[in-house]
């Protein structure tokens, strides 16, 4: 893949640009098994890999300029707007949204935040887009000043954009590095997107947390379902669950009693939506802090935990709670192989048995690797 931003140095995030890809999914094999210490009882699974460009079913879009000539992209330490509309990994529905949201922010004169002088009302535009071509558009502002201009323009967006299915107004009134903030209001009347994958349709509300790659996730989805068949366990939990992807998998898979437990009550409602739609009846879903959840629980443990936890890791306390218990079978899911590692440290008692990379991230360094933890010893 061959990039004019990055050669022209205006964005540099994607690191491995221009490295053969074959060398870029080589390399972060690599890193994954130096990291976690594999040994010839471990089964490294063939690599998963993604499509080099077009794979992205978001974009976190920086609005800066003016009103006239606004800048879709990012902004530098200064503030200064640098447009990336034309960025390869989009995929294309949102790659042909761009001059309709640039024409939004003009005729209704959607006034771009300046991060200097800390005037101007539009920050970031979000966007989510499905396999099948529907869409969420969510505008993050600084008040409310925008809402009735943004209102009037659904009818217009949906109808310049097909597919466009869910539009909010995300409030961020502090000046803070942050994406989004916590109040969302929905203007449409539908109120989720549907994202297809090979065996469900995940529901997703517009705080929820979805992977940036559709088939990457798909992939990840699977594996981890073919492992708890192999397992066959009467009991699941799915910490961290976002949406459900893991634990709804696991459901369909088994006759397992399944519990997903994610910290964000849209994520949880996303989760729920979809177990109704399918008919699940032996998923629960738990609105709470994964860790909290699990310390609360001494006696009656999971034969299969799954855990899928942010950059940071899971912690110690969640990793000391493990090990003492009785669980047999831990698959864990990681965009962040070094706090992946320290984790294992963590719980010696537990031996890893088979892992996956599979590329989310195409022309960076970073990746998610999947794994399979048994019990070798009893709990200390």
């Amino acid at each position: 893949m061959q990039c004019s931003y990055f050669d022209a140095h205006l964005c540099r995030s994607c690191s491995a640009m221009g490295v053969p890809y074959g060398q870029q999914l080589q390399a972060k094999d690599d890193d994954a098994r130096a990291l976690l210490h594999p040994d010839d009882s471990v089964n490294w699974l063939t690599p998963q890999s993604s499509e080099e460009s077009k794979f992205r079913n978001k974009a976190k879009i920086v609005i800066a300029g003016s009103v006239l000539n606004p800048t879709l992209g990012i902004v530098t330490r200064d503030g200064q707007g640098i447009d990336l509309s034309g960025c390869g990994l989009y995929d294309p529905t949102i790659s042909a949204m761009m001059p309709v949201l640039r024409e939004l922010i003009t005729r209704a004169k959607l006034t771009p935040y300046n991060i200097a002088t800390r005037k101007g009302e539009l920050k970031n535009i979000l966007v989510t887009v499905s396999s099948s071509g529907e869409s969420m558009i969510r505008f993050v502002v600084r008040s409310k000043k925008l809402l009735v201009a943004i209102r009037a323009e659904i009818p217009w967006l949906q109808q310049e954009i097909a597919g466009l299915k869910v539009v909010t107004v995300n409030l961020l009134r502090d000046p803070v590095a942050l994406v989004e903030g916590a109040e969302e209001i929905i203007l449409t009347e539908q109120q989720t997107l549907p994202m297809q994958l090979d065996q469900l349709t995940l529901h997703l509300r517009p705080q929820s947390f979805f992977q940036t790659n559709t088939a990457i996730a798909n992939a990840l989805y699977q594996q981890g379902q073919e492992w708890i068949e192999e397992v066959r366990p009467a009991s699941v939990w799915d910490l961290y669950c976002g949406v459900g992807g893991f634990g709804l998998h696991a459901a369909l898979a088994s006759t397992a009693q399944v519990t997903g437990v994610e910290l964000s009550a849209e994520a949880i409602e996303s989760g729920r939506r979809t177990a109704q739609d399918l008919g699940i009846r032996t998923i629960n879903f738990h609105a709470e802090d994964a860790t909290a959840f699990a310390l609360s629980t001494r006696d009656d443990y999971p034969d299969v935990l799954v855990v899928n936890p942010p950059r940071r890791g899971i912690g110690k306390e969640l990793t000391d709670w493990i090990e003492s218990s009785s669980i047999q079978t831990v698959i864990y899911s990681s965009c962040n192989a070094r706090s992946l590692a320290r984790d294992m440290e963590r719980m010696p008692s537990y031996c890893l048995r088979a892992a996956r990379v599979l590329d989310m991230f195409p022309q960076t360094s970073h990746y998610e690797v999947i794994t399979l933890l048994q019990r070798d010893v009893e709990p200390r």
